[in-house]
């Protein structure tokens, strides 16, 4: 009896290894990305919260200023698709701005579906 010839089976661990590697490979880009865009929103929030607790300011400046902040460090693209929101609240008779930066998230790897983040802000508001 003659040996089994394996001609080709490199090929086929080269393929069916180079699918999980590349796999692999992706899963780790789309979470260095989702850490990345998930700074720059928690950055932008707090720095529209500060902009707007100005006294001179009002909180829909703060998620303007949010959104500018995004546009910059992200894109245009990225930056339209999320929701700005400012609101004032009392919290133990202090008056706080709150902006809610709220959206879907750049997608590199879609292996666990569409994902959304939500990040907030707050800044206590200056005034008389």
């Amino acid at each position: 009896m003659g040996r089994r010839r394996e001609d080709g089976a490199a090929v086929v661990d080269f393929v069916l290894v180079s699918v999980l590697v590349l796999a692999l490979f992706l899963l780790v880009l789309q979470v260095g990305l989702v850490l990345h865009v998930r700074n720059v929103l928690v950055s932008s929030a707090a720095e529209g919260a500060r902009y707007a607790a100005d006294a001179d300011r009002t909180p829909a400046d703060g998620a303007a200023k949010a959104h500018r902040d995004v546009t910059k460090a992200l894109s245009r693209t990225v930056a339209d698709r999320l929701t700005y929101t400012a609101t004032t609240t009392s919290v133990d008779g202090a008056a706080v701005v709150e902006v809610t930066v709220r959206g879907p998230l750049p997608v590199v790897f879609l292996a666990a579906g569409p994902l959304t983040i939500t990040v907030h802000g707050h800044a206590l508001q200056e005034g008389p």
